[in-house]
C-alpha cells in the first residue's frame, strides 16, 4: 500500500500535463530574464563538490597519518631525517613533471634544514616505470640512501629506453653491483615495497604524479615549482 500522505507516483500525479508545461515555461522564462540563476546554481554545485572532495581528502589523510609521518624502512629520506616538517613525495621516475621538480627538491632541503622529504616511488606510467621503480628500490635495498639517490639522478636524467639492461648499465656507472641489482629487481621484497607505496597512494586518492603530502595535513597534486613548494612548507610550518 502507498505510504499515508504520499500518493503513489507522486512525480507524475501531482501536476497535470498542462501544469507541468506551465512550470517548465516559468523556469525557462526565469532563466532568460535572469541568467545568473543558472550560473549561481553551477557555482553552488561546484563549491559543494569541492567541499566534499576536501572533506574526503582530510579523512584519507587522517586514516593514513601514521604512514605519512613515520618513514618506512624502505623510504629514502631527502634532507634532515629529524626535521619537524615531513613532506611525502609520490613520484614516478618516468614522469616528466617529477623529473622537472627534482632539482627544486634538492634546493629546498639544502636551504631549509627543518624539512625532510620521504620518497615513495610509484610505477604508474607503464612497464618502463615499473622497471625504473624496481631498480631504485633494489638500489636502496643494496646500498642504502646513497646508492638510491645516485641511481635516481642517473635514471631521471637519462633519455634512453628503460630496459633491465639499461638499469644494469646505469647501476654499474653508479658503482653498484649490476648483476645483484638486476636479480633483486624482481624479488618479493621489492615487489612488496612497490605494492605498499601504491596502496598508500590509492588510500589518499592519488591520481597523478608528482603528489606531495605536507605533514599529513595537505595534499598538493600535480606539477609544482620551487616557490609553490616553499609556500606550502611555510604554511604547514
Amino acid at each position: 500500500m502507498p505510504t499515508p500522505g504520499f500518493a503513489q507516483g507522486a512525480a507524475t500525479d501531482v501536476f497535470s500535463p498542462a501544469q507541468r508545461k506551465a512550470i517548465v515555461e516559468i523556469v525557462r522564462n526565469a532563466l532568460k530574464t535572469d541568467p545568473t540563476i543558472l550560473s549561481d546554481a553551477i557555482t553552488s554545485l561546484r563549491q559543494n563538490a569541492a567541499n566534499q572532495q576536501q572533506l574526503s581528502a582530510q579523512q584519507a589523510l587522517a586514516a593514513h597519518r601514521s604512514a605519512l609521518l613515520n618513514p618506512a624502512a624502505s623510504d629514502a629520506i631527502l634532507g634532515n631525517a629529524q626535521a619537524k616538517v615531513t613532506v611525502v613525495e609520490f613520484y614516478d621516475p618516468r614522469c616528466p613533471y617529477c623529473r622537472k621538480v627534482l632539482p627544486d627538491l634538492d634546493r629546498i632541503v639544502a636551504e631549509d634544514k627543518d624539512v625532510r622529504i620521504l620518497e615513495k616511488v610509484v610505477p604508474v606510467l607503464g612497464q618502463g616505470s615499473l622497471i625504473t621503480s624496481q631498480a631504485l628500490v633494489a638500489a636502496f635495498e643494496e646500498g642504502g640512501q646513497g646508492a638510491y639517490f645516485k641511481l635516481q639522478h642517473a635514471i631521471m636524467t637519462d633519455s634512453a629506453a628503460p630496459t633491465v639492461e639499461r638499469m644494469r648499465t646505469l647501476a654499474k656507472q653508479c658503482g653498484l653491483n649490476a648483476d645483484q641489482l638486476a636479480k633483486d629487481m624482481n624479488s618479493p621484497k621489492v615487489t612488496a615495497i612497490l605494492q605498499a607505496n601504491m596502496e598508500l597512494g590509492h588510500g589518499i586518492g592519488l591520481d597523478g604524479t608528482p603528489t606531495f603530502v605536507m605533514n599529513a595535513r595537505q595534499i598538493i597534486p600535480g606539477a609544482v615549482d620551487y616557490d609553490e613548494l616553499k609556500q606550502a612548507i611555510a604554511h604547514t610550518r
